[in-house]
């Protein structure tokens, strides 16, 4: 059987039931974890995890650092760890400053408040034991900085093609060290409609190319020529060219489509390129997050 990804689960209003029920079953199936974005409350949805599940391991991917107070986010990290029998990642972020202007927070300057995130964290009296905690990361700085303070590292959206270069951001004993967490969250649109699963995941990740943090990234992934383009389209306000500049190379270097042979040989090739967990982001051709569950449950049965 080839090794096996985890899910990327978030529970939206009207399905916040339902989708605790999907945690279950992919428990059931074998998957390799459950990581929650910050869509939605991730945090009280793993509490629903630790309770409902018993063997599988599961996390915030991500929890962003400005949002809550470090001292009530200790204690509900520190819960969900304890109930959960020590299965529970807490993956933490800097976010983006135009989802922060959103929220009302102005974010500082990412590695100095990440450490003192992590620093405050572990100093908040009387809460109990916090779990591992793992960096939402993509270039060398916070990997660097995920090596030194955390138990673990993420990337969103990250190229397959750049992965060694990132990982070589990595002292050698944490790449070799199997308890030190590495995922990326993949964009997944399982059909045999190629064009049309393709489609999916260009419009997923067109707000992402909004982000200039994203951009910086997959420029040094090599993607100089789309990132420039997409910069020119922002500045002339034509957003409506955003998907049509993300060529079908970085397509199939970021996120995984058509299909179930496909899509597999595509997660296979995540593992062998150093990621430990490759998460998968479940989009549908033919319905909603509800219908990407079901077929991605029917490629890995």
């Amino acid at each position: 059987m080839s090794r096996m990804p985890a899910v990327s689960l978030a529970a939206v209003p009207g399905r916040r039931k339902a989708t605790l029920e999907v945690a279950t079953e992919i428990e059931k199936r074998g998957f390799s974890g459950i990581y929650c974005p910050s869509l939605g409350d991730a945090m009280t949805l793993c509490q629903g995890i630790a309770l409902l599940t018993r063997e599988i391991p599961f996390g915030t991917s991500i929890q962003p650092i400005y949002s809550r107070r470090v001292e009530d986010l200790a204690a509900t990290a520190s819960f969900i760890h304890e109930t959960s029998g020590g299965r529970f990642r807490f993956g933490i972020g800097v976010s983006h400053a135009p989802m922060l202007a959103r929220l009302g927070v102005q974010g500082g300057k990412p590695l100095t408040d990440m450490r003192h995130f992590v620093e405050e964290l572990r100093a908040v009296p009387r809460v109990g034991e916090m779990p591992p905690v793992v960096l939402a990361t993509l270039r060398p700085k916070m990997i660097g900085l995920a090596a030194e303070i955390a138990e673990g590292m993420v990337f969103a959206n990250g190229a397959r093609s750049h992965t060694g270069a990132s990982l070589a951001a990595l002292p050698a004993a944490k790449r070799d060290d199997d308890d030190f967490f590495i995922g990326n969250m993949i964009p997944t649109c399982i059909s045999d409609d190629e064009q049309a699963a393709m489609a999916v995941n260009r419009r997923t990740l067109s707000s992402y190319a909004l982000l200039p943090n994203y951009r910086n990234y997959w420029k040094d992934a090599g993607y100089e020529e789309e990132m420039t383009a997409i910069e020119q389209a922002i500045d002339a306000k034509q957003h409506d060219r955003i998907a049509e500049l993300l060529s079908d190379r970085w397509l199939a270097d970021t996120t995984l489509f058509g299909s179930v042979a496909k899509v597999r040989e595509g997660v296979e090739a995540w593992f062998d390129a150093g990621i430990r967990t490759p998460i998968l982001v479940p989009s549908s051709a033919a319905g909603n997050q509800m219908k990407a569950i079901e077929e991605l449950f029917a490629a890995f049965a």
